[in-house]
């Protein structure tokens, strides 16, 4: 990792997000780490340094984001990591039940995906 640079952890297994995130995140001099599964994002979200922003796909089949979600925000050395979700736009449910669990945001696949330089900056705390 480059001194100094953003780390974000990415919930993410989409292929098209994947590259999207990348993308974005290399253009912020971000660095990403990828997990597929509860274990891996809780052994990865205690690594040194801690990463700054946490990106979940809500829909991802392999884990359990609103439960990760409730540990980040349950544990004194994580809860300040900002969580970032995306989903589906028609499935408000598992939206509100993200954001009861303590996600900062939650957003519809199409405008995290239109507007992913500017949600990156922000929830990382570049200027």
């Amino acid at each position: 990792m480059k001194q100094g640079a953003t780390k974000i952890l990415a919930l993410v297994s989409d292929l098209l997000f994947t590259v999207k995130i990348n993308e974005a995140a290399k253009r912020n001099g971000m660095q990403i780490d990828y997990v597929k599964n509860d274990d891996d994002f809780l052994a990865r979200l205690h690594e040194k340094p801690a990463p700054k922003l946490v990106i979940m796909d809500l829909n991802i089949s392999s884990a359990s984001p609103v439960e990760l979600i409730e540990k980040i925000k349950g544990q004194e050395e994580t809860k300040a990591i900002s969580v970032l979700g995306y989903v589906s736009h028609i499935q408000g449910d598992l939206k509100v039940k993200a954001q009861e669990a303590g996600a900062d945001a939650v957003l519809a696949r199409s405008a995290f995906s239109q507007n992913l330089v500017q949600i990156l900056k922000r929830h990382s705390g570049m200027p």
